[in-house]
């Protein structure tokens, strides 16, 4: 394992110049202090997890030292806010200290988030608070290890600086790593600032390092958006089948690889309701959950048009219509997969359907139901279940075609039966009251739940003896807090 001066630093974003980004150095924290760390993501990078623990690790991330061969950098980009496009945003309070490769030759970025304010702050003040900072490590941990692509988080720095924002609070900041921060907004902006060289160079850049397999390809510009739009696709169907809402899908809030990054206003969950809006400041509800779907759509035109000058319009249409049958195959494989079922049938998606209008009436935890669904034999399971649902006879008739349906599945027995459902299936989610309950003791100084929930979180599908507590439904007060884009 590495120690932190060993880290090997190859700045390739840095390279491209300043008409890509500019050089900033963060502001440092007053008595930064570690609130969490997260071991697998120390081992992307080969790191000895026990130098989480020494005070070079909290100076380094909290904004007081840095390593010679960094050279932390402020990206420009624009994007589409909330459908209406914004011509200049970029780190306002984030920096890319620089990219780093491991032993296996990956390249990860160390992306500080909360380091101050940069030529794109916005009148900002480039801080990050504490509890946006422990929601988007405990978020981007927690998607991972529920197998949705997502941005990594290294640790979460805590400190004594006050930040004002609806109230006065303490200054944090998050390590990010990805392959990658380009997003669906850097493309914009240099297509809309009329910036061809520019734009040409950076298109090259990603292709050239994040998508080399297109290059072998006979239009390479045009293969990179199909894999584009193929990985999107999949990226939503796995937000829509674990029920999580992202609450800011802006196109600068869209990674270029196809991975869930930028975390704001999101939650899972609690009961299923398709209409669910988690970010309280979006009084439309452009962004509720089974929105997510054509708003996954909408911002790959947006990109699409960016990449008008590199390939046809015709052929862009051509591979934007492959997004919603994709979309459509990857979740119903996904919820096949949740009830048990290891063949396809063709009425399989109006079970689906029927299923979550059921639990849509009747205010079903979403995530339990299918735990409980593969805890025993379907009959049992089902008859357990039913209490749960306001409209029985509806719910019975569901059960019946459900249990003929798992009997043309295929002979298996009910252990293989529980262990299929269960690997698929999580029992603790990161719920927004267990969120909350782990920011309000790490706001009184007590990190010891945060850590806990973490450690909980990684490993979401195992039942582990006396964390009953994390596998409950919420209480009343936690199903309704509102979570903005305030952080």
């Amino acid at each position: 394992m590495k120690a932190l001066d060993e880290l090997t630093f190859d700045n390739r974003f840095a390279r491209l110049g300043d008409a890509f980004s500019t050089h900033v150095l963060p502001e440092p924290l007053d008595e930064p202090r570690l609130v969490v760390a997260s071991d697998a993501a120390m081992a992307l990078l080969d790191l000895d997890p026990a130098v989480a623990e020494t005070p070079v690790f909290a100076e380094l991330f909290g904004g007081h030292k840095l390593w010679a061969e960094a050279e932390p950098r402020a990206m420009v980009y624009s994007g589409h806010q909330f459908g209406s496009y914004n011509p200049q945003l970029g780190d306002g309070r984030g920096l890319l200290l620089g990219e780093v490769y491991n032993r296996a030759g990956e390249h990860w970025d160390l992306h500080l988030k909360g380091a101050g304010q940069t030529p794109y702050s916005r009148m900002g003040d480039g801080r990050a608070v504490l509890r946006s900072s422990i929601r988007e490590f405990l978020a981007s941990e927690a998607l991972h290890a529920l197998g949705i692509p997502s941005s990594r988080a290294l640790c979460v720095i805590g400190s004594s600086t006050p930040v004002w924002r609806e109230k006065q609070e303490r200054g944090a900041m998050v390590l990010r790593l990805a392959h990658s921060h380009i997003r669906f907004g850097h493309f914009e902006y240099f297509y809309y600032t009329k910036k061809p060289e520019q734009q040409a160079e950076l298109a090259e850049h990603v292709l050239k390092l994040h998508f080399p397999e297109c290059q072998e390809q006979p239009e390479p510009y045009l293969a990179m958006f199909r894999e584009v739009v193929e990985r999107n696709a999949e990226l939503i169907a796995k937000w829509q089948a674990y029920g999580f809402c992202h609450g800011v899908m802006n196109t600068d809030n869209m990674s270029i690889l196809g991975i869930t990054f930028d975390f704001g206003p999101f939650a899972f969950l609690d009961d299923f309701d398709a209409h669910f809006v988690c970010n309280h400041s979006d009084h439309e509800g452009r962004y509720s959950f089974s929105n997510q779907v054509p708003i996954g759509q909408w911002n790959l035109s947006a990109l699409a048009q960016a990449l008008t000058p590199f390939i046809s319009v015709d052929a862009l249409k051509e591979t934007l219509g492959l997004y919603l049958p994709l979309y459509q195959a990857h979740y119903l494989d996904l919820m096949r997969r949740r009830l048990g079922l290891t063949t396809a049938e063709d009425d399989d998606q109006q079970l689906v359907e029927r299923l979550l209008q059921l639990m849509q009436n009747s205010s079903v935890d979403y995530t339990l139901f299918f735990r409980r669904l593969g805890d025993e034999p379907a009959a049992h399971a089902l008859a357990r279940l039913r209490d749960d649902f306001v409209d029985m006879l509806g719910f019975d008739a569901w059960a019946d075609a459900y249990k003929a349906r798992v009997a043309r599945n295929g002979e298996y027995s009910e252990a293989q039966r529980r262990a299929r459902m269960h690997a698929v299936n999580p029992l603790y989610i990161l719920r927004n009251y267990l969120a909350q309950n782990a920011i309000t003791a790490a706001e009184s100084g007590d990190y010891s739940e945060v850590r806990r929930l973490h450690e909980v979180l990684s490993k979401p599908f195992e039942e582990q003896p006396g964390m009953e507590q994390y596998a409950q439904r919420p209480p009343d007060w936690g199903k309704h807090l509102e979570i903005s884009c305030s952080s």
